[in-house]
């Protein structure tokens, strides 16, 4: 899948994503939200699950 592709399967389940704001992302991320998206439309309960990826921390902070 091409990142326009991925862009474009984005936009059909965010439709308020910008695709400015999504072409500035790799195809990495993209493809990663795109997974989530799709994780998100299966439903809830106990059957549903995301795992977090290694490389995105499980607790952010902000410093002021």
């Amino acid at each position: 899948m091409s990142k326009h592709e991925i862009i474009d399967a984005i936009r059909r389940q965010n439709r308020s994503a910008a695709v400015a704001f999504l072409t500035s992302f790799d195809e990495q991320a993209l493809r990663s939200y795109l997974k989530r998206l799709s994780l998100l439309r299966g439903g809830r309960g106990r059957a549903s699950h995301w795992v977090r990826e290694g490389k995105s921390p499980a607790v952010v902070t902000r410093l002021n």
